[in-house]
């Protein structure tokens, strides 16, 4: 205990008998926020008495002897009589055993993220003493039943597993923070308060506002109304919705405002079993706060004054500046609160934040062709190379990424920056160069849509199914590296699910997708008929042979389609979408 996959260390530990410890971990700190810190707490049991047990502590080498002494095994101090409770950085407890050959031992653990004794109740009440093969059982019970929700035929064996693991990561995170009695660490502060239903946590939700809540929303609706309740209480208990939550700490971590479209986006969807007036108090908070209190959009003076955020104005070094990448994602939150104020009836915020969500248009320089920092004096940041960032180094303006993984970024008003960039060809032209010269990268957030912008030009669509087919192929394998970088809880492997399946939640907040030949001769998804009345939706492809990638025809409900975007209701009354496949464009 003590060390681990955490930028915290520190644990205690205590023995309750020969067979059961309990004890503390310090977890946290997660991309060095130091306030961004808790603890998750253990029970463990042990299926036989120990013949001797004990704890240890790693003691730091002595008197300054040198350093090999550390490898040797006498750098760990053994406890063989001392039987209470052990803290330190890098403590532990140990058993010996006399078994028989073949002997098997069973370990038992119970966490929370409340207390021991939390922790102690949810491994009696989630194992009830059945044995690890019986608990084995079930859990592959349970996770064949989730990733059987989705069903798909024909393909290989690769994309098969490919798929699959891919929706197995989309379901891990977020992940439950409640105890079995309901109990959760309220959020920012210690607080411990009881849910009704399932509290949850680990919102990345800058990664995965743009497609994983999507899918929830499809596939697993009732867990993702559960997760949208954990937001709006977030809101209720600290006054902010999340921006990027780990057990009840927010870390600050990346930009913009992304709760707004995930449960704009679930609203529009038709899953409404949540309190609307909280949540949209919670998201006109943040888009109206002046930004000395605004602890969302700390930048956000600027950006109502005069539609973008300048250089310099939030950050103090400017090779750390972000003005760029914060502007772009509060424009798609705002595009996203304006659908939600007309659904609501509430036509001078539509208005509002419809205007500001197109203050994009600032950043657009005709000499770059790119998206370019604006200076404190409002001029474009000079020189300026629109390539830097690409191999993640500080780049004025951007966070992680170059101007042209930001600058196709305007999901909410593609036809606009057509427009801004000498229209439709142009267009196309730039958006395939960025694909052809390799400036497209498949293993971050701001850019993974960008295949799916061709098909809102008619014509054009060939070029999304040939390049998303490609991606698939190149980086999403059954490799050990067989994802492209980090999954980012699950972000990439939903943009690699939906894609299999042949459509695409483009634009987070508007209730649509984008469609695309699929991997799968036959995909069945199973809905759940609280929610969606069909029960089903079955996607089928009839192709020449494996190599065609270019959709010839589609019907949706047996009627033909012309249309490439369609909507969420329109997709599921319509029950089953057909693609017919050719080899060529």
């Amino acid at each position: 205990l003590g060390e681990g996959l955490t930028n915290e260390s520190g644990a205690w530990v205590r023995r309750v008998s020969d067979t059961e410890v309990e004890g503390m971990k310090l977890l946290g700190t997660f991309c060095y926020n130091p306030q961004a810190v808790f603890p998750i707490y253990f029970v463990m049991r042990v299926s036989k008495r120990p013949s001797a047990t004990g704890f240890w502590k790693k003691q730091p080498p002595k008197y300054g002897v040198e350093a090999e002494w550390d490898k040797d095994a006498g750098n760990y101090k053994l406890y063989t009589h001392y039987d209470r409770e052990l803290a330190g950085d890098d403590v532990g407890v140990w058993f010996s055993y006399e078994t028989t050959e073949g002997e098997q031992l069973e370990v038992r653990m119970g966490v929370s993220f409340v207390s021991v004794e939390n922790a102690r109740l949810n491994l009696e009440a989630e194992q009830q003493e059945r044995s690890f093969d019986d608990i084995r059982a079930a859990a592959r019970r349970s996770w064949n039943d989730d990733l059987g929700r989705i069903r798909v035929e024909g393909g290989t064996d690769a994309q098969k597993k490919v798929f699959y693991t891919g929706l197995y990561h989309a379901l891990i995170h977020p992940n439950v923070l409640s105890d079995v009695n309901g109990e959760y660490p309220a959020m920012e502060s210690a607080e411990i308060r009881t849910a009704e239903g399932n509290r949850y946590t680990v919102f990345s939700l800058w990664d995965t506002y743009r497609n994983l809540h999507q899918l929830m929303t499809l596939v697993y609706p009732e867990r993702q109304l559960e997760m949208v309740r954990s937001m709006i209480g977030m809101y209720k208990e600290w006054g902010w919705l999340p921006k990027w939550e780990l057990y009840g700490r927010e870390t600050f971590t990346m930009e913009g405002d992304p709760a707004i479209p995930v449960i704009v986006d679930t609203w529009m969807k038709g899953l409404r079993d949540f309190d609307m007036d909280a949540a949209y108090e919670a998201m006109r908070k943040s888009a109206t706060t002046p930004g000395a209190q605004n602890r969302m959009r700390p930048d956000i003076d600027p950006y109502v004054e005069k539609g973008y955020v300048p250089l310099g104005f939030y950050a103090r070094d400017l090779s750390g500046d972000n003005s760029v990448s914060h502007a772009l994602e509060y424009y798609i939150a705002d595009h996203a609160l304006s659908l939600l104020a007309d659904s609501l009836g509430r036509r001078e915020d539509a208005a509002l934040f419809r205007n500001r969500s197109l203050g994009y248009k600032n950043y657009y320089s005709p000499e770059s062709g790119t998206f370019r920092p604006i200076t404190g004096e409002g001029g474009f940041l000079t020189p300026f190379d629109p390539r830097q960032g690409e191999n993640f180094e500080p780049v004025p303006g951007f966070h992680e990424g170059s101007a042209w993984n930001y600058t196709f970024y305007v999901p909410h008003d593609v036809y606009g920056l057509s427009k801004l960039m000498g229209g439709r060809r142009k267009f196309i032209d730039k958006l395939q160069m960025v694909f052809d010269e390799g400036l497209y990268d498949p293993a971050n957030e701001p850019d993974i849509a960008y295949p799916y912008l061709f098909s809102y030009f008619r014509g054009e669509e060939w070029r999304t199914q040939r390049e998303v087919n490609r991606l698939l192929a190149k980086y999403f394998t059954t490799a050990p590296d067989g994802i492209p970088g980090n999954d980012d809880t699950g972000t990439m492997s939903a943009w690699a699910v939906f894609s299999m399946m042949g459509f695409y939640p483009d634009c987070p907040g508007e209730p649509y997708y984008t469609l695309t030949s699929p991997v799968f001769d036959r995909v069945t998804v199973t809905l759940d008929r609280k929610y969606y009345p069909a029960g089903e939706l079955v996607i089928e492809t009839k192709r020449p042979d494996s190599g065609a990638v270019y959709i010839r025809s589609m019907t949706l409900g047996g009627k033909p389609l012309k249309r490439y975007r369609i909507g969420h209701d329109e997709l599921l009354r319509g029950g089953r979408l057909t693609f017919e496949l050719q080899n060529r464009k």
